[in-house]
């Protein structure tokens, strides 16, 4: 892809694009020329979206990636080359609308005692106790943690916003003895190179790797800890613009879809199927 690419890697740079983005978008393109085998602004709209569909039905690839995929080939074609809407006629799609599993309580303890090394169980307790995204617990370091004022300092979060969360005394307890047994030296949580932060993937890994031997079949991903940090905030009465502000959320409608997963809504609004006098058995045939 050559000049393509670096086109493309420029116009990005240009819009302040993260590091993150930069890099799915130019995977979604480097996809589609692979999958032909030919440079992708030699491709017409009509094999742009049989890839698509390719990658929707025959791969089985969920909404979140082929989302992914078809923003960055919107980028490219329409930015990068200057195509317009009509010549790249990829039809917006609906998001799902799917609530997150919650662990209960009890459920992160397990979590929590099945991380055997002292780093991942830390990595975890920070998740939630802090409410982190993935990309913002490994971006950690160790001058983003105040213990004088309690807080934890998130630094270019998403959409390159700086925040402050939570620190609790007790996972500052625990970060303290993980600090005296691994001796980090920059970033909180650093990969095999103690300078650079560890790998996303290699974050995702341990989370997993924590559930499957806690015996945990709720939770998608590492996100999941951050879900339970909003709805155990909501359920423990604190009001939702205060957790908007400690998860960074620009709306604060992303932060309203917790109040249909917490407990005491629930538990508020009996079953009126509980409120009937049942018989005593069921009648015989």
């Amino acid at each position: 892809m050559g000049e393509l690419r670096t086109r493309m890697i420029n116009a990005m740079q240009l819009r302040q694009f993260s590091p993150r983005t930069q890099q799915s978008y130019l995977a979604a393109v480097v996809g589609l020329a692979k999958h032909y085998h030919q440079l992708p602004d030699q491709l017409s709209s009509e094999k742009i979206q049989a890839y698509l569909l390719h990658l929707t039905v025959e791969r089985g690839l969920s909404w979140s990636s082929c989302n992914v995929t078809v923003s960055g080939l919107r980028f490219f074609y329409q930015q990068t080359l200057g195509w317009d809407g009509l010549r790249l006629p990829i039809p917006p799609r609906q998001r799902p609308s799917k609530l997150p599993e919650i662990l209960s309580h009890q459920e992160l303890e397990r979590l929590f005692a099945a991380a055997h090394l002292p780093k991942h169980r830390v990595l975890l307790m920070t998740t939630y106790a802090a409410g982190l995204r993935l990309s913002e617990v490994i971006a950690l370091k160790l001058t983003d943690l105040d213990s004088q004022r309690q807080m934890i300092r998130v630094e270019q979060g998403k959409g390159r916003k700086d925040r402050y969360t939570i620190l609790s005394p007790k996972l500052l307890e625990e970060l303290r003895l993980y600090w005296k047994m691994c001796r980090p030296i920059s970033y909180l949580f650093p990969g095999r190179d103690p300078n650079r932060p560890m790998d996303s993937s290699a974050a995702q890994k341990i989370y997993y790797a924590a559930k499957e031997r806690a015996g945990i079949q709720k939770g998608m991903g590492i996100h999941t800890l951050r879900h339970c940090f909003a709805t155990h905030l909501l359920e423990a009465g604190v009001d939702l613009p205060t957790i908007q502000m400690l998860m960074g959320h620009t709306s604060i409608l992303t932060t309203m879809r917790y109040l249909q997963v917490r407990r005491q809504h629930l538990d508020a609004h009996a079953s009126q199927f509980d409120l009937l006098r049942l018989p005593d058995k069921l009648p015989k045939r």
